[in-house]
């Protein structure tokens, strides 16, 4: 009884989020191809109902519906499902993938930069100056500056997002 009420309840905007990106997961994952992606994605958006979103993610691995659950809900009905990475620990304790791959690029440019400069100073058999500053530090601050701002607004799928919604809000104006 429990659960029939589940399916009926209203999902929220936030719900849809995290199924939105559980298909995005799937289709990195290979397991489906991106005309599945936008129609399920289409659907995940025109959800009204949990039980909705439930039959969206049904046929994925990791997905588990209450109904065919074997751990039963403590109160009347499941709490909604949370957003990937929101809670604290899975915030700072793992590092998201495009943060790792915009700072691993800096770390290569800045480390070939000066293994040349420390290349040129051996050759010379004196500390030249050390101009890959002027590689790491202009670099790494922007850098420092675009992660924390796209950190701060929820990844780069949110700060996407926050940017079309201000140019839809612009040509409303």
């Amino acid at each position: 009884m429990a659960v029939d009420r589940r399916e009926h309840l209203r999902a929220a905007d936030v719900d849809r989020q995290f199924v939105a990106e559980r298909l995005k997961a799937a289709v990195d994952e290979g397991r489906l191809s991106l005309g599945e992606y936008d129609e399920r994605l289409k659907d995940t958006y025109a959800a009204r109902t949990y039980g909705d979103l439930d039959v969206i993610l049904s046929d994925l691995p990791g997905f588990r519906p209450v109904d065919s659950s074997a751990v039963a809900p403590s109160s009347g009905y499941a709490a909604a499902p949370a957003p990937a990475g929101s809670g604290t620990k899975g915030q700072f304790g793992r590092q998201p993938h495009w943060l790792l791959g915009i700072w691993s690029g800096w770390l290569i440019a800045v480390t070939v930069n000066v293994v040349i400069w420390a290349l040129v100073s051996i050759s010379k058999g004196d500390a030249v100056y050390f101009w890959p500053m002027w590689v790491a530090g202009p670099l790494g601050a922007v850098l420092l500056a675009t992660s924390v701002s796209t950190y701060l607004a929820g990844g780069p799928d949110a700060a996407r997002e926050l940017k079309r919604e201000r140019r839809r809000q612009r040509r409303g104006d």
